[in-house]
């Protein structure tokens, strides 16, 4: 089964009270609180593929690189998540991590490489990685092989800074869009 096959299998996207819990940490990064959500996750800005309003989500950084400051995201709704297809149309954003602002680039990851993330996500994060590939219908035995195969099922994004790894940034100030 391919990874676009898996998408139609996929839970439906929060509506209603369940869209407004979910969207309530931008609320916290919007207010400089970004900090309180710890070190996994980061608020995506993004540019409606349709619209071209500004958009933002939160993300959970399953990878964090940070010679490199380079996160890498999953889109658990698949490949229809609008922020997934925001950044296809386009790449370059910004990025907050805690408050600090990054211009990064999109980079859309093959699934075999997705295979290796989970399964390190799977083995720093055991209850968690089981919880969610069982909410995505995925398989969520917490097995290696499980873990692999919810890897290439999932889309996951590599979000890389567009400048040298020792450059240093403004704290607070967002970089120039490019």
């Amino acid at each position: 089964m391919t990874p676009d096959e898996a998408d139609p299998a996929r839970p439906r996207v929060p509506t209603g009270w369940r869209r407004l819990a979910a969207r309530a940490p931008v609320l916290l990064f919007r207010a400089g609180l970004g900090p309180l959500l710890g070190r996994r996750f980061l608020l995506l800005h993004h540019v409606g593929r349709i619209s071209g309003n500004d958009r933002r989500v939160v993300l959970e950084a399953v990878a964090y690189e940070a010679p490199y400051r380079s996160w890498t995201v999953a889109s658990g709704f698949g490949r229809r998540s609008d922020w997934y297809r925001n950044l296809r149309a386009q790449p370059k954003t910004v990025v907050q991590f805690g408050n600090r602002h990054h211009a990064v680039t999109a980079h859309f990851l093959a699934p075999h490489e997705g295979a290796d993330i989970m399964t390190r996500y799977g083995l720093r994060h055991p209850r968690t990685a089981r919880r969610l590939c069982a909410y995505l219908g995925l398989p969520a035995d917490g097995t290696e092989s499980a873990l692999r195969e919810a890897g290439r099922m999932i889309p996951f994004v590599r979000l890389e800074t567009d400048g040298p790894p020792d450059a240093p940034h403004r704290h607070g100030t967002p970089p120039p869009r490019k």
